[in-house]
């Protein structure tokens, strides 16, 4: 089945999660939805607690936990492998990121980031993961990370934005060849 035909192009409802999240970071490997941490504002807890949504069950299913509890986490998918990038625990603002293989249901740290950040965009392009934005705690980011799974290594580019930005929306549009 296509997706067009599955969806039919009409919002609908689906099942619902089995915890309240707000400031949940998503990504997509297979067409399988995870839904990566967030706030539930019943326990007013930062989560560390992953989700999966099967579109074709309709069913949600709880998959391993991350390592620490993120909320206002950037994701990304690289190869298959999600990254929870950031986000914070409360007051604490992490740098830290770790990546979740679905094969293997099992979340491991890579290196940190240069920066704290929470709330930044995330987005992939050739095999790169990059981190625009967000919030340090104090002020909005105007930076961009560049993180590589090969090297496991994280660079800032001399590029940044002209204005410090959090909850930062991104996304990669192809350029036709003829702009």
């Amino acid at each position: 089945m296509n997706i067009d035909e599955f969806f039919d192009r009409e919002w609908r409802p689906i099942a619902n999660m089995s915890t309240r999240r707000s400031s949940v970071g998503v990504g997509v490997v297979g067409g399988i939805i995870y839904a990566v941490g967030g706030y539930d504002g019943n326990s007013r807890q930062c989560l560390a607690s992953v989700e999966v949504y099967y579109p074709s069950e309709d069913t949600w299913k709880r998959v391993s936990d991350m390592s620490a509890r993120r909320s206002g986490a950037g994701v990304g998918v690289v190869g298959g492998i999600i990254y929870a990038v950031g986000g914070h625990d409360g007051p604490l603002v992490r740098k830290s990121v770790e990546c979740y293989n679905p094969d293997r249901d099992e979340w491991t740290a890579v290196s940190e980031m240069n920066n704290c950040r929470r709330n930044a965009g995330v987005i992939t392009n050739g095999g790169l993961l990059y981190v625009i934005g967000g919030d340090d705690g104090s002020s909005n980011l105007q930076s961009v990370e560049v993180y590589n799974p090969k090297t496991d290594i994280w660079t800032v580019l001399n590029a940044s934005m002209s204005l410090g930005r959090s909850y930062t929306g991104v996304c990669i549009i192809d350029k036709p060849d003829s702009i």
